[in-house]
């Protein structure tokens, strides 16, 4: 078994708000959905590897009424968080360091996407 992908929601027209977040402040790809599922509002995000290969997925989804994710996550492995947690904050997103060192093998912060939702990033320490 493999993941093929997360979800996390936003209100009707949050779209714009979440490519600044998904891809200003992350650095991820826009890809567009399949037409059948275009119709429905929201957006799909990808980050590759070295190789070109997938390396994560992620579709933000239109929810009415709309309530973020305040503890439920995905959590992302990134080569520099130093790196992610500068474009994060030049794109306006607060970084939270204070679990920084609360996960044995990792180096961790958190952040909340522009509708609120709860975003880990980490990278292996060491």
């Amino acid at each position: 078994m493999r993941l093929h992908h997360v979800q996390v929601a936003c209100p009707e027209g949050g779209e714009d708000e979440a490519r600044r977040f998904w891809v200003d402040g992350l650095g991820m790809t826009e890809v567009d959905k399949p037409p059948a599922l275009a119709g429905r509002g929201g957006c799909w995000f990808r980050s590759y590897d070295a190789a070109g290969e997938v390396a994560a997925e992620l579709h933000v989804g239109v929810e009415e009424p709309f309530a973020p994710a305040r503890k439920a996550h995905p959590a992302l492995v990134v080569e520099d968080l130093a790196v992610v947690s500068s474009w994060l904050s030049a794109a306006g997103f607060e970084v939270d360091v204070s679990q920084r060192d609360s996960l044995p093998g990792f180096q961790r912060f958190h952040t909340f996407d522009a509708h609120g939702n709860r975003v880990e990033v980490l990278s292996p320490s060491g």
